[in-house]
């Protein structure tokens, strides 16, 4: 059904007139004409949702043209089948197996490009190893998607000193910027304690993930999945406790006896934080209600203010001082 001359902005989910598109076809009938959408300043629930639906599983197949009812029908009977059967998964792995980043549609490539601008379709799966998803963009000569992380929300540097995005996406990554860098190198530091550079991006199949025990998720029809399986899969590797991650904690150290200060997230990571002082671990574990908790920080403060006093060259008070008589 054609659309009546405005367009959905994804992810805000207003309504802007004068552009010529089409709407998602489920929700093209329930929309109000363009005067009311100036007027309420955006579109019906039920339609966004159409819309957005038809972009997950769509993407950017669409070429910017929306597609009909019976166009977008058969692009679902033709494509979702082959994801279910064939679909990938995407992951930037540790040299100890963990899968320190899952890669998601928006997850970008070496080449800048994301995941979702890349081949992720297949009727049938490549017999060789490793597989290599090419970019769709124009003039890009990203021949396989290849997951580089970030510092912050910079690009990470090279050890020729310059940034990730000053190299070329072709093979090889030479860098643009100088002509001593051999190829992209970065010894930048994964949070799980290796570089960057002994990682490797995996693309892998359904039975391959399964084989190792790895998480799979459900099977959905929406584009570029990548390695997402659930709520957890966009936190980093060593944070994720799964079989992608860190794993979890054995259910008998969990349950173990002890006091009411361990709590099981405590106990998860006892082993990275157990490096404090017995004396002040003994402080901590003779507190037990809300009297006692208050003194002791009461006394640590105390504490506190003697030390700076008497680095000032002050000498330490113990209680309120009387007011000097005023001199006559």
């Amino acid at each position: 059904m054609r659309g009546q001359g405005f367009a959905i902005d994804e992810g805000k989910a207003l309504v802007r007139p004068g552009l010529r598109g089409e709407l998602a076809p489920q929700g093209a009938e329930r929309l109000p004409n363009v005067e009311a959408l100036r007027i309420q300043g955006g579109a019906p629930a039920e339609a966004v949702q159409d819309y957005l639906e038809y972009r997950r599983i769509v993407g950017d197949d669409d070429q910017g043209k929306l597609f009909t009812p019976q166009e977008y029908e058969d692009y679902k009977k033709r494509v979702i089948p082959v994801r279910l059967r064939n679909r990938l998964y995407v992951s930037w792995r540790s040299p100890t197996g963990m899968d320190c980043k899952l890669v998601g549609p928006e997850t970008p490539c070496f080449c800048t490009h994301r995941y979702k601008q890349h081949k992720t379709d297949f009727e049938e799966l490549p017999s060789e190893r490793p597989i290599h998803l090419p970019c769709r963009v124009g003039h890009c000569q990203c021949k396989g998607y290849l997951y580089v992380p970030l510092n912050g929300t910079s690009p990470i540097r090279c050890r020729c000193k310059h940034f990730a995005d000053d190299h070329s996406e072709a093979n090889g990554h030479r860098c643009k910027k100088c002509s001593t860098c051999p190829g992209f190198h970065s010894s930048f530091t994964c949070g799980c304690g290796k570089p960057a550079y002994v990682h490797q991006t995996v693309v892998e199949t359904k039975e391959e993930r399964l084989a190792q025990g790895k998480p799979v998720g459900q099977d959905v029809p929406y584009a570029a999945m990548g390695g997402l399986t659930g709520f957890s899969s966009l936190a980093e590797g060593y944070m994720r406790l799964d079989d992608s991650g860190r794993g979890a904690q054995p259910l008998a150290f969990l349950e173990s006896s002890g006091s009411r200060m361990d709590h099981p997230f405590l106990k998860a990571y006892a082993p990275q934080i157990s490096g404090g002082s017995s004396s002040s671990s003994q402080a901590v574990s003779h507190v037990t209600s809300e009297e006692e908790d208050m003194a002791y920080f009461e006394k640590r403060y105390q504490e506190q203010l003697k030390k700076e006093k008497t680095s000032k060259g002050l000498k330490p008070t113990k209680g309120p001082t009387q007011p000097r008589p005023k001199q006559p």
